[in-house]
C-alpha cells in the first residue's frame, strides 16, 4: 500500500488536473493507516522495527496529508471557476462531496456579483435558505426547478416556494416577486 500510496502521490503533485485514484483508494489506505497504528503500539519502541514502523507510519501521514491537499485545491479551483470535475477522476467519497461544494461556489458567485452592483446580500439567510418564497404578477405554465421537481401551473396572485436559482429568473423575467419570509 505504501508504494501505492507513494505513485497515487507523486502523480497528482506533478500534474494539474485530478488524477484517478484506484478503486477503494480511501477505505484500503485508512484500513492501512489503522493497521499500522495497531502494529506500532504493540511493539517496543526501542525495536529497530518499531523505529521502522514509526517513519513509515510518518511517512504515509504525509503523503496523504499533501495528496488530500492537492486534490482539495484543485477540486476548489474546478468548482469556483465552474468548470467541471471529471466525474470518472473522483472517488466515491468525493463525488459526494463535490455535490456538497456546487452550490456553495455558486452561492459565493452570486454573493460576489451582488455586492459588485452595489447591492449587500443576506448571507446569513441564503445559507440557511433552501428554497425563495415568490407571489406571481402574471400567469406561467408549469415548470421543472433546478432540483428536477415540477413546480406550478401558476396564475397571478399565486404564493408558492421555489429553488432560489429558479425564482432569480422569474424575478427577472418579471412574472414573479419575492416575498419577505421574515
Amino acid at each position: 500500500m505504501y508504494n501505492e500510496l507513494y505513485e497515487v502521490w507523486k502523480k497528482e503533485k506533478e500534474t494539474l488536473e485530478i488524477q484517478r485514484l484506484p478503486k477503494n483508494f480511501y477505505a484500503k489506505i485508512a484500513a492501512y493507516i489503522k493497521k499500522m497504528s495497531e502494529e506500532n503500539r504493540m511493539l517496543d519502541k526501542k525495536t529497530t522495527k518499531a523505529k521502522l514502523l514509526g517513519n513509515e507510519f510518518r511517512n504515509v501521514r504525509i503523503m496523504l496529508g499533501e495528496l488530500l491537499q492537492h486534490r482539495y485545491k484543485k477540486f476548489l479551483e474546478k468548482a469556483l471557476t465552474k468548470e467541471t470535475v471529471p466525474k470518472e477522476g473522483l472517488t466515491e467519497e468525493e463525488k459526494k462531496l463535490y455535490d456538497g461544494v456546487l452550490p456553495l461556489a455558486e452561492a459565493y458567485k452570486a454573493f460576489s456579483k451582488d455586492i459588485l452592483r452595489g447591492h449587500l446580500s443576506d448571507v446569513g439567510k441564503g445559507a440557511t435558505q433552501t428554497v425563495t418564497v415568490l407571489r406571481f404578477v402574471q400567469e406561467i405554465p408549469a415548470l421543472v426547478g433546478s432540483d428536477m421537481k415540477t413546480y406550478g401551473p401558476f396564475a397571478p396572485e399565486d404564493v408558492a416556494t421555489l429553488p432560489p436559482e429558479n425564482a432569480r429568473i422569474l424575478i427577472k423575467q418579471g412574472v414573479a416577486v419575492e416575498v419577505d419570509s421574515n
